[in-house]
């Protein structure tokens, strides 16, 4: 009998170490971050666009022309940096103006990725070999 009710009694210690070891900070779990909203990623999305616009006409010659050429690749990177933003990264761009280290990374990603999608121009055919 007394094997019994130590066997319950140990049995109902056990549960609270438990809800006290899944409320632990895990400086690597990211999902108690705050959601990102679509209206935060969409202004995001065109502010980072316009940013990466004037950055790279900035030393232009023919502003205008070079505006309209880098609008859709802008906008690429944008969109794709989107789709895995967070809330931190979203406030600190956005509100802060500044440029997370995290953000730099996933630029270069997208950048590579959007450039990737354009058509590369064919190399010229010297025997015309089928």
């Amino acid at each position: 009998m007394s094997a019994a009710l130590a066997l319950i009694l140990t049995g109902c210690s056990d549960d609270e170490p438990k809800q006290q070891a899944s409320k632990a900070h895990n400086p690597w779990d990211h999902s108690h971050e705050a959601e990102v909203t679509d209206i935060q990623k969409h202004v995001f999305e065109h502010e980072f666009a316009a940013e990466c616009v004037d950055r790279e006409v900035k030393n232009s010659i023919n502003k205008d022309n070079d505006r309209k050429r880098f609008a859709k690749p802008c906008m690429c990177v944008a969109t794709f940096m989107m789709k895995d933003l967070t809330a931190i990264e979203a406030e600190k761009f956005l509100k802060e103006k500044k440029t997370t280290q995290s953000l730099r990374i996933r630029f270069e990603s997208a950048a590579y990725h959007c450039l990737q999608e354009k058509e590369q121009p064919k190399s010229p055919q010297l025997f015309n070999r089928r």
